[in-house]
């Protein structure tokens, strides 16, 4: 048995913050009220985390790079046929990442155009039409109950793994190493600091711009006549 390194920290930071910030943001809307700013600021360092981790799958380690898991039909054959080897995401797991990155993605987009008609605008609502928003608003209300069956599907195939495969997916997420049999496995390697910089940088920007500082400022107030 040997320990390799399977996940690099900026992988394991995101896939964690990223369960903080969305059980945050289910908590504010349930609570409602002036709970929503927070919950509109999550939603943005939400987008700005998947756009960090979609630039990350590009240039960062080796088992974070979609190149490297992202597979056809074939290869969820083998595995689900048992010939599948290697370390990271599965050909099946790749799926429910792809998923969740982007059903989690639209979400936040979405939510920046939102609208309760009460007290609540997205950061970006006056950039779209009143029907624009509004039917984004209703596409980011629906949207919320496919978010809880892929967390829901998430969390059993976690449970799965561990009871059935004997095969812990949350302590290599946590420590970054995983024990393996086959002295053929190689660790994860790249995503030096010149990728992390720029994968924040890109994250960094999309908060920015998520935020609404390209919109020009809404226009003042009618002045009080007094009548």
């Amino acid at each position: 048995m040997t320990r390799i390194r399977v996940w690099d920290l900026p992988v394991r930071l995101f896939h964690w913050l990223l369960l903080v910030l969305v059980a945050g943001s289910i908590t504010t809307v349930k609570i409602g009220g002036n709970a929503m700013a927070w919950h509109g600021r999550i939603g943005q360092a939400i987008l700005a985390l998947i756009v960090f981790r979609l630039l990350w799958g590009f240039v960062g380690s080796t088992t974070a790079r979609f190149s490297q898991f992202v597979r056809g039909p074939g290869a969820v054959l083998d595995y689900l046929n048992g010939r599948w080897r290697g370390v990271g995401h599965s050909p099946l797991g790749a799926l429910s990442v792809i998923a969740l990155l982007l059903v989690i993605g639209a979400q936040a987009m979405t939510g920046l155009f939102a609208t309760d008609d009460i007290a609540f605008n997205g950061p970006l609502y006056r950039a779209v039409s009143v029907n624009t928003a509004i039917q984004l608003s209703g596409w980011h209300r629906q949207a919320e109950w496919l978010i809880y069956g892929l967390v829901a599907l998430h969390l059993l195939a976690i449970l799965f793994y561990r009871l059935v495969n004997k095969d812990d997916l949350i302590t290599p997420m946590l420590t970054g190493t995983k024990p393996v049999t086959d002295p053929q496995m190689e660790p994860t390697r790249g995503g030096g600091p010149w990728a992390l910089v720029l994968a924040l940088a890109a994250a960094g920007v999309a908060y920015w711009f998520a935020g609404g500082a390209v919109l020009p400022p809404p226009p003042p107030p009618p002045p009080d006549l007094g009548w």
